[in-house]
């Protein structure tokens, strides 16, 4: 149980007005059932499951099948249901239901160049290039990548691409050449488009080599189009590149055809994402666009309270899943608010600024961010207004306890702070943020409508106040449609089924609180276990980072003596040395909050950890490293030049 009284209380007038009430008064009214509370009416989203999906469904006036109302078939197996078999519809149509002069698109650079693309905009130029991707020839199933910004031209190009029923994907123009043949190389494009060129931290980065290097090693991509960044012209000499054409020419329309929108099974694949790729090759994770589609809507509306008109933020880049997630927000008929760049460049507070300029109503952004902005001592509240602020999500890694507080002290006091969590693998969340109830520091707030989320033990029991595994015990809709180039599904069942048969196993450690929400420990194929005794790293960094004199930390198992030696390496501030009375302050808040087991037996000064290039930790690499074995797929990572610090220490040889 928890110690402490909530952070945070919505206020009645705010439950009143949520979308969350509106949708549990629908659902009484459509089950004949009562739920006075958020558990009640995620009991009966799990134990009744189709009732739940289709009452959302109408709740959202999504398409009604074309025969039969059923929400899915073979409910029983998991994986292996079908979801919606009888709809057919088509995902960026329901994106553009909206075509008026208002904002669809707004967006920052780094720099402040800013530029906005209206609803009728936005409509025109989906048609335009969807009649010229049409006419090159692209079909439902094709595959179309993107290396690019987040910018609006590739929001413009993901719709045009599945309005047709090709198949989307990207990655950040920030990857190596190496990093996206490894990725589009396995799914064979026949079309890339990319940007020239982009800007980060004030320096502008030239796309010219790279672009060159992936379409030498892709033979199947037939037109490489290049997306000049800004409006000066390309910075490419695109004519003496090989496949390479500029997007004016590629797109020469005149005419303004009308938006046609290809009717599709609910299940039909709409865009490819990636794991990490630290351990080996990226898997190509297939979504379905129904699934995305119902689980970003149930998200944005029920679990965010995105309304129409809204101004919706996710700080991201095209190669991170919360870009497919915030895109979708325009099917709430919200504003999609884009920002490209550092969000520390031209300085700390440019994200608030675009708050308190462009009236953002939801911020989405990392635990590292939050931190960020801690260790470089902001208080935006003292500097911005933030009005319209009504929501801030943070996801990525789990957000600690300390970060609630800095952010309703030094952000904004009134605010719904969410931590959410899923990932990747589902294209949304498993544990998120709910509307209608408080918050609790350092926990997510409860498991997302229609995901039967639950923490079992080694021996797969159900567990409560104890640590075990993120499971989901039932089909869902954003459930992965397959891998690529997985034809029996061999790859899909080893990675989710094989621990606990029939149960989804999403490889997070976590604890489920006395007050129905989350902790996350870490993941658990990085935990920690010494003796035969599990720890979830997140529970020593939480610890760690408790000192001042602390910026950050990694920790990995080291092989030791037919054990495993826990090792907590740690950045320190400007001007702080790990002396040794700081060591043993560590370790000894360490044994008094965690258990003696865990104990780092050794803590290293570092300067730099490896990150992907969405911003997480990399633990896997750093024990690698540590170990002397190769770490795969480096392109992945942000930073692997710091691998170099991990390597041949003296310390861990002793």
């Amino acid at each position: 149980m928890t110690k402490y009284a909530p952070i945070w209380t919505p206020s009645p007038e705010r439950i009143q007005q949520s979308n969350l009430h509106r949708f549990t008064g629908f659902a009484e009214n459509r089950s004949g059932r009562n739920f006075p509370t958020y558990a009640a009416l995620h009991r009966w989203s799990i134990q009744q499951s189709e009732e739940f999906w289709i009452a959302l469904r109408d709740f959202l006036e999504l398409p009604v099948p074309t025969s039969g109302d059923t929400a899915a078939k073979q409910l029983d197996k998991m994986p292996g249901a079908q979801w919606f078999p009888n709809t057919t519809l088509n995902f960026s149509e329901n994106i553009l239901s909206k075509n008026d002069a208002s904002d669809a698109i707004v967006f920052w650079g780094e720099d402040k160049v800013q530029r906005r693309m209206s609803w009728t905009d936005l409509s025109r130029d989906v048609a335009k290039l969807a009649k010229t991707l049409s006419d090159f020839g692209i079909q439902p199933g094709d595959r179309v990548a993107a290396l690019m910004a987040n910018v609006p031209e590739t929001i413009v190009w993901f719709l045009a691409a599945s309005s047709l029923g090709a198949v989307w994907s990207s990655c950040s123009p920030d990857f190596g050449a190496a990093g996206v043949v490894d990725r589009f190389g396995q799914i064979q494009p026949r079309i890339l488009v990319c940007n020239d060129e982009y800007f980060y931290n004030g320096k502008r980065h030239n796309c010219g080599s790279k672009i060159i290097e992936i379409v030498s090693q892709i033979p199947s991509i037939e037109t490489c189009v290049i997306v000049p960044y800004s409006n000066s012209g390309s910075a490419l000499k695109i004519e003496t590149m090989e496949k390479c054409v500029a997007m004016d020419s590629f797109c020469t329309t005149q005419e303004e055809p009308a938006n046609t929108f290809l009717p599709l099974p609910f299940s039909h694949p709409l865009y490819i994402l990636y794991s990490s790729g630290t351990t080996g090759r990226p898997k190509c994770i297939v979504h379905s666009a129904g699934g995305a589609l119902l689980t970003h809507l149930k998200e944005h509306q029920l679990h965010c309270d995105i309304k129409s008109n809204d101004r919706v933020f996710y700080f991201t880049t095209c190669g991170w899943m919360m870009w497919n997630w915030l895109v979708s927000a325009l099917a709430s008929k919200a504003t999609v608010m884009l920002f490209d760049g550092s969000p520390f460049y031209p300085t700390p507070n440019i994200l608030f600024d675009y708050i308190d300029q462009e009236s953002i109503t939801f911020f989405g952004t990392s635990a590292k961010y939050i931190d960020a902005l801690e260790n470089n001592g902001l208080s935006p509240a003292k500097t911005h207004q933030l009005s319209s602020l009504k929501t801030i999500t943070s996801t990525g890694s789990p957000l600690a306890p300390r970060s609630f507080d800095y952010v309703y002290e030094n952000i904004k006091s009134d605010v719904h702070l969410a931590s959410i969590a899923g990932g990747t693998d589902i294209v949304g969340c498993f544990m998120t943020g709910i509307p209608t109830a408080p918050v609790w520091k350092g926990e997510i707030q409860g498991p997302a409508l229609g995901m039967a989320t639950a923490v079992f033990d080694n021996t797969g029991i159900e567990c409560t106040g104890e640590k075990g595994e993120l499971v989901c015990t039932k089909p869902f809709p954003s459930m992965p449609l397959k891998f690529w180039n997985d034809p029996q599904g061999r790859l899909y069942r080893e990675a989710y089924f094989e621990h606990f048969p029939g149960v989804w196993r999403h490889g997070d450690w976590v604890e489920k609180t006395g007050n129905g929400g989350f902790i996350i420990h870490g993941r658990s194929d990085t935990t920690l276990n010494p003796g035969g005794v599990r720890i979830g790293t997140a529970e020593l960094y939480r610890q760690a980072e408790q000192f001042e004199e602390i910026q950050e930390s990694v920790a990995i198992g080291q092989t030791w003596n037919d054990d495993v030696r826990i090792i907590l390496f740690v950045i320190l501030k400007p001007d702080q040395k790990l002396r040794q009375e700081l060591i043993e302050r560590i370790m000894s808040r360490i044994r008094e909050h965690c258990s003696p087991r865990h104990v780092p037996s050794k803590i290293i000064q570092v300067t730099d950890i490896p990150r992907t290039k969405s911003g997480k930790t990399s633990e896997l690499a750093v024990r690698e490293a540590v170990h002397g074995r190769q770490v795969h797929n480096l392109d992945s990572l942000e930073n692997p030049e710091c691998l170099a610090l991990y390597h041949n220490l003296r310390e861990l040889n002793v």
